[in-house]
């Protein structure tokens, strides 16, 4: 069948060539994905000023605190849908397709209520500069409107992930990509739009990318294909929905709520500092990006292997997983320490704010393989079932950390070097509790397999 060459087998044949062909697409996705947000900022940063830039830059970290709450969810619709293709179960698949698909969409409203109504008081307590609150109170407001759209095409790529399918939705987002770039261009320097026209560009883009992975799941004639009229909330599936991806979307919500606490920290500096760190942290965003998609592609190989009760890959999935995430970190974080001041002056023209973004660029750099090297770990856990240990030891190694780091070592120092030390040293913390929890995983699984 035509729609067979886009999926992918991940129980047999050889595992690094496979990985490899699976993360390149889910990698140019994120990125393009990314450009969503890093054309706001630079469309913003370079037409609208500084305070605009403030505005866009200081809401990241509170939009990915709503929105990655429910994310986690679209994550773990993607482990189950392994686990059933891996185990050819094929009316399980269907059962929790059109499940999570019409969860995305009671989702979607949910968050967009969410986000409208909290974001001003939130920002408040986040203590966003008076000059930057009105602004990106409205960028919001607009922002979350794109909500549906947004989870729909986040739960129907992840059910296309998981059956090894990552090229179509990088046609998607290629498409959506650039839409989104040309409205962000017209409605700001043409229209005058300023901030509104950023967020009005994102949420039109996030609604072409919904409509088409739609259609995409209808047309396909596949053991995931998506039937409208056969939408349906089922109890067990939804269930089992929910015991994998809760995890995951609390462990946002949490990782999210220490970056909050770090911005909140940022914003007792100048709006100079607040805007050269939104600018550093967007462009790091894109090497995080290309070293998480190995990460992710983990966590599918994990689940069809779990599903075929093949450990004996699950194991080189993580050893091959690993090496690339940490290697790929490596590289494009020492070419982003290299060209951050060309980087950044696509951002901003004023040398004060370029100064400020440095500060940050300079030390977290060179560590996002160790970022990558930690969801890589937890991703094999949860693509053999487990979620709510990674969560927990996320929740401790990193986000409580932090948020003590924040509390001690910032107030001694009080310096932005001292907030950013705190990423490299929870990210090394997590790896070792991660690797210690997937060799008593994985010990556990191999002795069943034998026993049985």
């Amino acid at each position: 069948m035509a729609t067979k060459s886009y999926q992918m087998d991940m129980t047999s044949g050889p595992l690094l060539k496979k990985i490899i062909l699976f993360s390149i697409p889910l990698m140019l996705t994120s990125v393009l994905q990314l450009l969503y947000n890093a054309a706001d900022v630079i469309v913003v940063g370079k037409f609208a000023g500084e305070a605009s830039l403030a505005a866009v830059g200081s809401t990241t970290s509170l939009i990915n605190l709503i929105v990655n709450s429910f994310i986690g969810l679209s994550l773990g619709t993607g482990v189950i849908v392994s686990q059933c293709i891996g185990a050819r179960q094929k009316q399980k698949l269907h059962r929790t397709v059109h499940t999570a698909m019409l969860l995305s969409v009671f989702l979607g409203f949910f968050v967009t209520a969410i986000g409208c109504l909290l974001c001003e008081p939130i920002l408040k307590l986040m203590g966003s500069p008076d000059e930057v609150l009105p602004k990106a109170t409205l960028y919001m407001r607009v922002y979350f409107l794109g909500s549906p759209g947004f989870l729909v095409y986040n739960f129907g790529a992840a059910i296309l992930r998981s059956a090894g399918d990552t090229k179509r939705p990088l046609k998607i987002l290629s498409l959506s990509g650039i839409v989104n770039v040309a409205l962000n261009l017209v409605f700001v320097i043409y229209f005058k739009m300023d901030v509104v026209g950023v967020a009005a560009a994102t949420i039109i883009s996030q609604y072409i990318s919904a409509i088409w992975v739609v259609i995409l799941l209808v047309k396909d004639n596949a053991d995931y294909k998506f039937f409208i009229k056969k939408l349906h909330i089922y109890k067990n599936e939804l269930l089992q929905i929910l015991a994998y991806g809760l995890p995951m979307g609390i462990q946002s919500s949490f990782f999210s709520v220490s970056n909050v606490i770090i911005q909140s920290s940022i914003n007792s500096f100048n709006t100079l500092v607040v805007a050269g760190n939104s600018a550093a942290s967007n462009i790091e965003g894109f090497v995080y990006a290309a070293t998480n998609a190995v990460a992710q592609a983990s966590m599918t190989f994990s689940g069809q292997n779990t599903g075929a009760a093949r450990y004996d890959r699950v194991k080189k999935a993580l050893i091959l997983c690993c090496s690339l995430s940490l290697i790929l970190g490596v590289v494009l974080g020492g070419l982003m320490v290299i060209f951050k001041s060309q980087l950044l002056s696509l951002y901003t023209d004023n040398q004060m704010v370029l100064q400020a973004g440095i500060v940050r660029i300079n030390i977290i750099g060179m560590f996002y393989g160790l970022c990558a090297v930690m969801d890589t770990v937890a991703n094999i856990s949860r693509g053999m079932g487990k979620s709510v240990v990674p969560m927990l030891i996320t929740l401790t190694l990193v986000c409580v950390v932090r948020i003590a780091w924040v509390f001690s070592i910032f107030k001694f120092f009080g310096t932005e070097q001292s907030i950013y030390w705190s990423y490299p040293v929870t990210w090394t913390l997590a790896i070792i509790g991660q690797l210690i929890y997937f060799v008593m995983v994985y010990k556990s699984k191999t002795k069943a397999k034998i026993k049985n």
